[in-house]
């Protein structure tokens, strides 16, 4: 019985792990298209990255895959305006009256004036 030559990459990248890295590959594919068909605005990009180490000492030849996926980053939340006011924050601008108090009193009115 004669060995088995592997000449064809693909062919090679079946039996690595005895298939599981194939496996792995399959899942980082399929986590990009779920990831990609989640988008908000329908449009991003994903890059898989496959790595093969081919390392050779005295006649045996060793090959270790990897593989790493770059999702797209899940948007920040906007900044949210504050001032700063008797050493802590007010999201009221120092300059300007506050609309929302309510109503005043005339007497009230004219101590701020």
């Amino acid at each position: 019985m004669s060995a088995r030559t592997i000449h064809r990459f693909t062919d090679m990248l079946g039996l690595l792990n005895r298939g599981k890295f194939v496996e792995k590959c399959d899942e980082h594919l399929q986590t990009a298209i779920q990831t990609l068909e989640a988008l908000p605005d329908e449009a991003g990009k994903v890059t898989i990255t496959m790595t093969v180490e081919v390392i050779y000492q005295s006649g045996r030849i060793d090959i270790r895959p990897a593989i790493k996926s770059k999702l797209p980053e899940e948007k920040g939340f906007n900044g949210t305006p504050f001032w700063s006011l008797e050493g802590g924050l007010s999201v009221q601008h120092p300059s300007q009256t506050d609309m929302f108090a309510g109503p005043r009193d005339a007497a009230e009115r004219r101590e701020q004036a």
